[in-house]
């Protein structure tokens, strides 16, 4: 039996299961990348809910596990070495679980950089410019009477867009024909975009039919609607 009782966030979010790794998330566009991840490469987990409303993520045990205060991190009981390993921040979880299981990284050392090169595409700038759009798009922002701010993010948004646009004009995924955590990294996000945040229009996503048809291939994928929900909210 493993123990994880070293890891203070286990005295808040007790491990009924300590032999599988522990999740903690919510499911924003972030949280989502790891849970479709797990659920796509079939790794058994334990999840639990980390919740904004009730500023678990302020709390000492959950910073003990990520000094950033953001979801996901995980604990793996099985992590390099047989030693428990301690992760925060997505694209590092991601890249750590391809290369755990060695699936959905290409073996390719070439296409593996070039994979995650979208990665950190997604890390530096879908995520940060998407979430600013929805910001003053869907929550405070929009009471903002000075509209600049809005749009200097829907600018850069629809920039992204571009690059997403062209590159995968053609392709089915990121990586040609091969589905990677490129892809996952982004696809909470540009769900988001369009559905929660509800900024189609004003990005005008309509014009952008590869990344339409890229996300519509993405959501169709079993894993991806199991791990859209996890955790569940209460």
């Amino acid at each position: 039996m493993s123990d994880l009782s070293a890891f203070p966030i286990t005295k808040r979010w007790p491990a009924e299961h300590p032999e599988l790794l522990q999740l903690y998330s919510l499911p924003t566009p972030n949280g989502v990348k790891v849970s479709i991840m797990l659920e796509e490469i079939g790794l058994p987990y334990e999840v639990h809910l980390v919740d904004f409303g009730k500023d678990d993520q302020k709390t000492a045990e959950f910073l003990s596990l990520n000094p950033n205060g953001k979801i996901p991190a995980i604990l793996d009981p099985n992590g390099p070495g047989g030693r428990p390993l301690p992760l925060f921040e997505s694209g590092a979880i991601l890249q750590y679980l391809a290369e755990k299981t060695g699936k959905l990284l290409p073996q390719d050392a070439a296409r593996r950089y070039q994979t995650i090169q979208w990665v950190h595409f997604q890390m530096g700038g879908i995520g940060p410019m998407f979430g600013q759009v929805g910001f003053f798009h869907k929550f405070a922002g929009k009471d903002f009477e000075d509209k600049r701010p809005r749009d200097r993010y829907v600018s850069e948004a629809k920039r992204l867009l571009d690059v997403m646009e062209t590159h995968l004009s053609g392709r089915q995924w990121f990586m040609d024909d091969d589905y990677t955590i490129a892809d996952i990294s982004m696809l909470g996000w540009v769900r988001n975009l369009i559905g929660f945040y509800g900024a189609g229009d004003l990005v005008e996503f309509n014009q952008f039919k590869s990344v339409g048809a890229w996300l519509e291939r993405g959501l169709a994928r079993p894993a991806v609607q199991r791990g859209l929900n996890i955790p569940k909210r209460p």
